[in-house]
């Protein structure tokens, strides 16, 4: 089956805003496939190019194995839901406004409720240096204090803040949240993301003393992942084809 396919372009939308849609909508079933959901909770979007800011975020009741592109809202950066009357996620919208806003760069924000990340977000240590995978963020993530469920405004502020120019962020006692330049970027923080918690948490269960690399080998590490300054470098495009063949199959019916 042609992973390629899709219906075609909506009567009233661009070309640019279904690709994204289509592009989100197999974003949310990799998430899935993966095992990294909560349910109807969680969140990712995409921001649709263009200087009103609006952005794509999932309908709230559909399970992300099951997203279309058509499932996906859009909302304005007050809340409004645009186009329809779709349930939307309040929570999700305080997240994921307040970084679309503040971040230009920022086209896809993931956000994850998984064991592993939720373990590690509860660690006083936070990500530990002790595997390939957490070297890629090693002076590239950033924390964010627990205040309740994301319902009040006023956080907003404050996530911005402490995200600063990073591509990642542990919510402490919550989750993990990336900001990727695009899609397949986004797709490739998380995954690799998750890794590191699955593989810290192993690490501290076994219970035997942990080896942590040199800082020289820590920093040369990290530049080392982050020395392409694009975001649609081939070796993250490969990885993201080859990630879509992962879904494709008897429901290849994201893009519609």
């Amino acid at each position: 089956m042609d992973i390629n396919a899709r219906s075609p372009i909506p009567a009233g939308m661009d070309e640019a805003e279904w690709t994204l849609r289509c592009d989100l909508a197999a974003l949310y079933r990799l998430v899935a496939h993966h095992k990294m959901t909560d349910l109807i909770y969680t969140h990712i979007s995409a921001r649709i190019p263009g200087p009103e800011h609006h952005f794509l975020i999932n309908r709230y009741g559909v399970m992300f194995h099951e997203m279309r592109a058509s499932d996906l809202v859009k909302i304005d950066l007050d809340g409004n839901v645009l186009g329809e009357d779709a349930p939307m996620n309040k929570a999700g919208f305080v997240i994921h406004s307040a970084i679309h806003a503040a971040r230009e760069d920022a086209q896809c924000v993931i956000h994850t409720h998984t064991a592993a990340g939720i373990a590690v977000s509860a660690q006083e240590h936070g990500l530990l240096p002790i595997s390939q995978h957490a070297l890629k963020f090693y002076g590239h993530l950033a924390y964010h204090g627990y205040e309740g469920i994301a319902l009040d405004l006023d956080e907003r502020d404050r996530l911005v803040a402490d995200l600063g120019a990073h591509p990642a962020m542990i919510l402490r006692n919550h989750g993990l949240l990336v900001a990727g330049r695009t899609i397949p970027e986004a797709w490739n923080l998380i995954y690799y993301l998750e890794r590191a918690c699955q593989a810290q948490v192993a690490a501290l269960a076994g219970g035997a003393k942990l080896v942590l690399p040199p800082e020289a080998v820590r920093l040369r590490t990290a530049a080392q992942f982050n020395s392409n300054p694009k975001p649609d470098s081939p070796h993250m495009l490969l990885a993201w084809e080859a990630s879509l063949r992962l879904i494709a199959g008897d429901r290849n019916d994201w893009r519609c």
